[in-house]
């Protein structure tokens, strides 16, 4: 089943704001969470699209590849992109608890203190693809260097917020003793703390290790478009969220064709001879070749398009077209005979530009001189 527009899940217009976004996320959270439709599945459902929704539209860089791209340019690498595939409810809560205010709790049953999960940092790559790579899709294993719990890293609760992840203060004021609580500093609100620290790991028991990631990139990728692998970034310690691996596209310069779009464009260069007489003419496409007919008669800067011989486009279906530009080669150093020929051949009414007949038998010798 398509996925929904993301703006129509959060009922807000393309150029709605930063702020408009938040304020639709946090209606329609309050709406479908769960703790308000115990039970009910179309609810808890809604409240996870709204979630999907509010993950991609709140941040930058995933808005602009979703406006330029939709869906297809969110995905990458396993569990399909940017949806949020397998995570659970804690998930959504420890990513967007500061959405929901005093409302709810932040665990996935809701109540509670307002404890949540860190979050690791996303890492950026860059990946090199060829043209043919680049029109059939393909599947890339790369190494990167990320941060990952040690091996013996042991955690309890925080000393300075004793577990909860807040830290509680109570003021007295002309109204009365007020109360406010403040994400604790010492652990970030995850409510714990590290109690063993391995050795060569930092204050969070963290490492920095080598890892393999399979990262599927889809048909019709453009040079410079950013992927996003969830989860394949930077770890968190306390077993929180990890961070996204951002996959970079760079394409790499093709010999003899250039991309516009998902259409290809190739520069063919044929003898005046060919131009004049009709002839064959074999072009490049990506992985193969074809052939294509020169009229007689052609004209330096004609356009023959192969139809369906360009690129996929990555965001919707159809094919790109190949776009063979035609140009008329004249020689620079001429024999003697080669330059007697010329002249006969410029004095010919034949070789004027409003002529419209030939001597087919004289182009014929001059195009066997020539090729």
């Amino acid at each position: 089943m398509a996925k929904r527009d993301y703006y129509e899940i959060l009922g807000v217009d393309r150029k709605a704001s930063d702020s408009d976004i938040k304020k639709a996320y946090r209606k329609l959270a309050l709406k479908y969470h769960p703790d308000k439709n115990p039970g009910d599945a179309v609810a808890e459902e809604k409240f996870k699209e709204a979630a999907e929704a509010y993950e991609v539209l709140q941040d930058d860089q995933k808005r602009a590849q979703y406006d330029r791209f939709g869906h297809d340019g969110l995905r990458g690498g396993p569990g399909g992109g940017a949806g949020f595939g397998g995570m659970n409810m804690e998930d959504i809560f420890s990513q967007f608890g500061d959405i929901f205010g005093g409302a709810f709790g932040g665990g996935a049953g809701g109540g509670g203190g307002r404890r949540r999960r860190m979050k690791g940092s996303n890492l950026r790559i860059k990946v090199k693809l060829t043209l043919e790579e680049i029109a059939e899709g393909v599947e890339k294993k790369v190494k990167v260097f990320k941060q990952v719990q040690a091996e013996g890293a042991e955690y309890g609760d925080c000393q300075t917020c004793g577990g909860t992840g807040q830290i509680r203060r109570v003021q007295n004021t002309i109204l009365g003793q007020m109360q406010t609580a403040s994400t604790c500093p010492q652990c970030q609100g995850s409510g714990q703390s590290v109690k063993k620290r391995p050795s060569g790991s930092d204050e969070w028991g963290m490492v920095r290790k080598e890892a393999v990631v399979t990262i599927e990139i889809p048909a019709g990728v453009e040079d410079g478009m950013q992927l996003s692998v969830r989860g394949e970034g930077n770890g968190a310690p306390m077993g929180g969220v990890p961070g996204d691996l951002l996959v970079v596209i760079d394409a790499i310069p093709h010999e003899t064709l250039q991309r516009n779009g998902k259409n290809l464009h190739y520069d063919l260069y044929i003898p005046f001879t060919d131009a004049a007489l009709g002839a064959q003419a074999e072009v490049p496409l990506v992985g193969s070749k074809a052939k294509i007919t020169i009229e007689p008669g052609t004209q330096s800067g004609r356009i023959v398009r192969l139809r369906g011989k360009g690129l996929p486009a990555v965001d919707s279906y159809g094919q790109g077209d190949l776009l063979v530009n035609i140009n008329v080669w004249t020689p620079k150093k001429l024999s003697s005979e080669e330059r007697e020929l010329l002249e006969q051949l410029r004095e010919s009414k034949n070789f004027q530009p409003d002529a419209n007949h030939q001597e087919k038998g004289f182009f014929d010798k001059v195009r066997d001189m020539f090729t």
